[in-house]
């Protein structure tokens, strides 16, 4: 890379000292920056190897500091209109999103899926379906495995399979994926994109760098990437789960099929995967269209769609106590991520939600949880205000608890042999929790300790 001064790196957390690690090895000279002046130097300076050409600003951004930048790479959970980021943007510096810098060094193809939901089940299927394919195959970003971590090791036959999300597609600058993909586009993190219309434009953004040798992968379900696939400068390639489509993958009855230059290919039964669900189905017909996309023939995508395994925390089976079955969608942080995952439920079942308010509304969840919930518990900050929408739509109980613990009791006491007991919170974790892998994963200790 070639930097003249220093690289700010914005935010001290796991994203910040990945950026900063990569940085070093790249041999540029790093300030992080974290307004936290509760932290120390020495054992960060340690994680990172003892840098020599590294220093470390806690609490005031000085602009001292900002004359010996050139660029800046925030960390993607400080939101563009914090008092600090408006006083490196005064300063003229470019700002980079942690994908951006990772773009910079990484080589081979990249294949880049966003959406509000559905996107890690599909960035870990597309990365199974290329790692079966072919040995230098890395998967990255928001799963939980930077891509600065991993760009370094990648090489001109490598495939890079990044789930992207909207907080670190706000700073891309030249990120340009080979294949793109869209899953959907419903509410979700208005709290910081204040309006619909802003968060779909960062959500598309990630094919602003495609050319019509790229390829988007679209939901033709979702009108409004219906009309966005008109603007687009790759070959949009859509997936259906509610119609046949001339070109393109789509769900005819139990059958998935793929039409490819007016030639249909049977991909697989729904009975032949190990995922619960329409929506799904539609995360299996964007995975294939990407691997398609990038290359890979059908008989490989098709033994490695029969072994997957469902993601962590996205509908996860727990365990079965007497006769009760136990669901972990502790991912479920939206209200359309929760409202598939009630759709995906086959028995009556005691609902789990509730957490950190991201200023969402909740009405079209409990409707779609109204025929199947015989039972919602509530906890967190979004308690009351979901409790007050399920009294509209005669939910048959709601309770209201203190802790995940309590929720799970008092699940195990309300229901019965025949029954399902579903952790969809359709809210983030914070708050309670430092992330939705805690939660989901002490909703399965706590099931197991039953």
């Amino acid at each position: 890379m070639k930097i003249e001064k220093s690289v700010l790196v914005a935010g001290a957390g796991i994203s910040g000292k990945n950026a900063c690690r990569l940085l070093i090895e790249e041999g540029v000279r790093v300030i992080l920056y974290d307004g936290n002046t509760e932290l120390s130097e020495g054992p960060i300076r340690e994680e990172l190897g003892n840098p020599r050409d590294f220093t470390l600003v806690l609490g005031e951004l000085t602009g001292a500091v900002l004359a010996e930048a050139e660029l800046c790479v925030i960390s993607p959970g400080i939101p563009m209109d914090a008092p600090f980021v408006r006083q490196i943007q005064a300063a003229g510096i470019l700002i980079w999103s942690e994908i951006e810098l990772a773009y910079h060094v990484a080589k081979g193809r990249l294949a880049a899926i966003t959406g509000t939901n559905g996107k890690t089940t599909t960035t870990a299927l597309t990365g199974k379906i290329c790692a079966d394919w072919q040995s230098s195959v890395f998967v990255v970003g928001n799963i939980g495995n930077a891509y600065t971590k991993e760009a370094a090791q990648t090489s001109e036959n490598s495939i890079t399979v990044a789930e992207v999300s909207s907080f670190q597609l706000e700073t891309i600058d030249q990120f340009h994926p080979q294949v793109s993909a869209i899953l959907n586009i419903t509410p979700d993190h208005l709290n910081r994109h204040k309006t619909m219309e802003n968060y779909a434009v960062v959500k598309e953004s990630v094919t602003k760098n495609q050319t019509a040798d790229d390829f988007c992968i679209l939901n033709y379900e979702d009108a409004r990437l219906r009309t966005f696939a008109e603007q687009v400068a790759p070959k949009v390639r859509f997936f259906s789960s509610k119609r046949e489509l001339s070109e393109g993958a789509y769900l005819s009855g139990e059958d998935i099929f793929l039409r490819l230059d007016g030639k249909k290919i049977f991909v697989c039964n729904i009975h032949d995967l190990n995922l619960l669900g329409v929506h799904n189905y539609e995360n299996v017909m964007a995975a294939v269209l990407i691997a398609v996309s990038l290359g890979i023939p059908m008989e490989s995508i098709q033994k490695s769609l029969r072994e997957f395994q469902a993601v962590e925390h996205r509908i996860e089976f727990v365990e079965e106590k007497n006769g009760v079955r136990y669901y972990n969608d502790s991912k479920g942080t939206n209200t359309d991520a929760a409202i598939q995952a009630i759709k995906a439920m086959v028995r009556p079942t005691v609902l789990i939600g509730g957490g950190y308010d991201k200023g969402s509304e909740y009405d079209d969840w409990i409707q779609a949880a109204l025929p199947k919930t015989k039972h919602l518990i509530l906890l967190g900050a979004t308690a009351e205000k979901i409790g007050k929408t399920a009294e509209k739509y005669h939910i048959p109980q709601i309770s209201y608890v203190e802790s995940l613990e309590e929720a799970v009791k008092l699940a195990a006491k309300s229901a019965e042999p025949g029954d399902a007991v579903l952790l969809s919170p359709a809210c983030a974790s914070w708050g309670m929790f430092p992330n939705y892998e805690v939660r989901g994963r002490m909703f399965k200790e706590l099931v197991r300790a039953l």
